[in-house]
């Protein structure tokens, strides 16, 4: 039986191991955190992403979950509104069909039919590997040995797994220009399963609230020219920083900056991609954000690390060689990822244009109704998905 080791249990990582489980395989995922970790801010699955939990039988517990975002509104820099449009206006995704849930409740759904079957090592990391040509040699941070066939690099576009690997991050990372700060707060401000954005060149305050009686997601959003890389470590300086970007006193913005500052779950990163020649070296490949990090501005993280390891893990059954299997994943999937990937540029022009010029434009592309992306459409339903079914099993 063939061993693989995935590194990351977010949302590529069980996904896959779910897939290769099926299939046959002998499955170890290790993650850095004590458990799956929930929370987070709604995600969405459109298109041939959700064909993935559809054939994953995950469908119903999904629609279940569902959030229904009502609306999202735009608001000027004193908070007169703007506009108000349907979430799917702004994604090109499909009304009725795009799921759009928890992160924490797609993590729960993902782990929930594997966590019996395969074997998760929590509250450890890869701390180095060897691949023999023959087999994978992998220590843990941990301090344990261990042998496997494959590894599969699932940790994120940090991915640890690519850079003892592959080398460096940077030649990989693709800054796309924008810094954030994400976080909650208390729902004080009466919203119910709808977005608020305001906006000033190249800056976004967001407000994204799920139920009325749940704490809101908030976000600042900010033109950045080089990434800060003395704040990557340093959560006051990154506090600092975002106060700093954000020193109007209108609308809602001094209090999301106060809440960015109290918050004892504050995220702060940039808006970057990774794209590389290959996804693969050796016995080693990489998967979702790891290999090929859309960012949140695209809207398609989640649902391309779907579709990436549906395929990774049917041609690895499909092929008794690994180095076939990693070349037909790649062969298949990367047309999708780089349309998706695209998308980056029409998320920087709805939630945070450059110029006073380019907002302009934005607004009444809102008012007249005109917001909607055929190109996001397109993306998200790029790929038909192969049918690996019983021809794959192992």
């Amino acid at each position: 039986m063939t061993t693989v080791l995935i590194s990351g249990a977010s949302i590529a990582g069980p996904a896959l191991a779910y897939w290769l489980d099926r299939y046959g395989f002998e499955v170890t995922v290790v993650e850095k955190s004590g458990v799956i970790r929930g929370g987070g801010y709604p995600i969405d699955i459109r298109g041939t992403a959700r064909d993935v939990v559809d054939r994953m039988g995950l469908l119903p517990r999904l629609q279940k979950a569902h959030v229904g975002t009502r609306r999202i509104s735009f608001v000027d820099p004193d908070g007169t509104p703007i506009a108000a449009i349907q979430p799917e206006s702004l994604t090109g995704g499909a009304e009725g069909l795009d799921l759009e849930v928890r992160r924490g409740d797609l993590a729960d759904a993902l782990y929930a039919p594997i966590k019996d079957r395969v074997e998760f090592l929590f509250d450890d990391s890869i701390a180095t590997l060897d691949d023999r040509g023959d087999r994978v040699d992998v220590v843990f941070a941990s301090g344990t040995a261990r042998t496997f066939d494959l590894v599969i690099g699932a940790d994120g576009l940090h991915s640890n797994t690519r850079r003892l690997v592959f080398g460096p991050e940077e030649q990989f990372h693709r800054y796309i220009g924008y810094a954030f700060a994400g976080f909650t707060l208390p729902n004080d401000f009466g919203l119910s399963r709808e977005g608020v954005v305001w906006n000033v060149p190249g800056r976004a305050a967001v407000f994204y609230a799920q139920e009325p009686d749940q704490d809101v997601h908030g976000f600042l959003t900010f033109r950045q020219e080089e990434p800060p890389y003395d704040a990557f470590r340093n959560p006051q300086a990154q506090r600092e920083l975002v106060a700093a970007k954000f020193p109007e006193q209108s609308w809602h913005v001094p209090r999301l900056v106060q809440a960015m500052g109290e918050a004892d779950d504050m995220f702060f990163d940039v808006v970057s991609q990774i794209h590389m020649p290959t996804w693969s070296r050796g016995r080693v490949a990489l998967a979702g954000d790891a290999a090929h990090a859309t960012s949140f501005l695209s809207g398609q993280g989640s649902s391309v690390a779907l579709v990436g390891a549906y395929v990774l893990a049917g041609e690895l059954a499909t092929y008794a060689d690994h180095a076939t299997a990693f070349t037909a994943y790649e062969q298949r999937i990367r047309g999708f990822v780089e349309q998706n990937q695209a998308l980056v540029e029409n998320g920087r022009s709805s939630l945070a244009p450059e110029t006073q010029e380019l907002i302009d434009a934005r607004n009444a592309a809102l008012r007249s109704g005109a917001a909607a992306s055929a190109q996001r459409h397109e993306a998200h339903t790029a790929l038909d998905l192969p049918e690996y079914g019983s021809a794959a099993q192992r």
